[in-house]
């Protein structure tokens, strides 16, 4: 292996041409900002507090989408790393969960880079083809967050999230959002537990709320090299609160607003280019040794004003186990359902 996996990551197979040029070089923004500003959608400047913001931000990265020819390159790729690697790995900040439920639906606290761990079990009767993801915070407690499985009878992807490890149905009490895809499995979009707008009460004040959408650029041309992703969340108000979208139908959501270019309280992030490394013969991303496996899941995800602050990073460090990292302004279900949304078969993306 030429590239220690502990620093630079593959997301790409060998076989792919270099044909992403400009996008290798990510662009600089000339002064630095508060990370923080960057997602405030209007009212007074963020508070001081923000300022933090440097230090351990770095930490938590995301990888990029790749093609599926990447697997290929992942026994090649730190192979024979992999069982130090889990040692080496940095852990989580200590974080107090006193209640899960508001936990989960916080943005991170601002300087603090949340460090959690993803979980596939495919054991079971059906599981092969309906796996549970479970998510804990990666130290020392392994506390438990969040569970999420692909429901059985929908026509498109329809995955459930829940604060329990052991009810994941969607009358439950313990659900707390859901992650929908379109028929081409390209578009998603991520729901806290609110009411659908059918049944909305008289303010409104019970309808669900849209907490992001991904969108995998379509690839049907068979052109090789890195995926594309976007992800789209509310914008954050002077308080550092997440802004409600509560659309009223389909052409209210984030991904009509982000089509129709109505950014107004929106967000748009993209996955951070990877770059071509000739010594590997892949494209590669620095994940500072939160990932260890080459994967087509692997993706950091970043605001195009500062590339060098990672609001999520995703990778692969086992067969099915994964880090997720993530920082403000995103919370704990708004990076599951993005990293549930990389396990989905894509074939228009392939």
């Amino acid at each position: 292996c030429v590239v220690s996996p502990m620093s630079l990551t593959a997301v790409t197979s060998s076989d792919e041409e270099d044909d992403s040029d400009s996008s290798t070089k990510p662009i600089r923004s000339e002064k630095k900002k508060n990370p923080a500003s960057l997602f405030q959608t209007g009212g007074d400047p963020p508070k001081e507090k923000k300022s933090k913001k440097k230090v351990p931000l770095k930490e938590a990265e995301s990888e990029e989408e790749t093609p599926e020819t990447l697997q290929k390159n992942s026994n090649k790729k730190g192979k024979a790393k992999k069982s130090k690697k889990k040692e080496e790995r940095p852990p989580s900040p200590v974080i107090e969960v006193d209640n899960l439920e508001e936990f989960v639906l916080q943005p991170a606290p601002q300087g603090v880079t949340v460090k959690c761990r993803v979980t596939r079990d495919k054991k079971g009767m059906d599981r092969g083809l309906y796996p549970t993801y479970y998510l804990h915070l990666d130290n020392d407690k392994k506390v438990f967050l969040l569970a999420g499985r692909k429901r059985k009878k929908s026509k498109t992807s329809n995955y459930l999230i829940s604060i329990d490890p052991t009810d994941l149905s969607r009358g439950g009490e313990n659900f707390i959002g859901k992650l929908r895809s379109n028929l081409m499995g390209t578009r998603f979009t991520v729901f806290d537990n609110g009411a659908n707008p059918d049944r909305a009460n008289a303010d409104w004040s019970n309808v669900r709320q849209e907490l992001s959408a991904v969108v995998y650029e379509t690839n049907v041309l068979g052109f090789k090299g890195p995926r594309k992703m976007t992800v789209i969340i509310p914008g954050m108000n002077a308080d550092c609160e997440r802004v409600p979208i509560r659309p009223r139908n389909d052409n209210d959501g984030l991904l009509m607003r982000w089509q129709n270019r109505n950014m107004d309280n929106v967000i748009e992030l993209h996955n951070k280019a990877p770059v071509w490394n000739d010594e590997a013969q892949s494209y590669v991303l620095n994940f500072h040794g939160r990932v260890t496996h080459a994967s087509v899941k692997n993706f950091q995800i970043v605001h195009s004003s500062d590339p060098d602050y990672i609001v999520m990073q995703f990778g692969r460090v086992a067969d099915d186990a994964f880090t997720m990292d993530y920082n403000y302004p995103l919370c704990a279900v708004q990076a599951f359902a993005i990293a549930l949304s990389s396990f989905d078969g894509k074939l228009a993306c392939e």
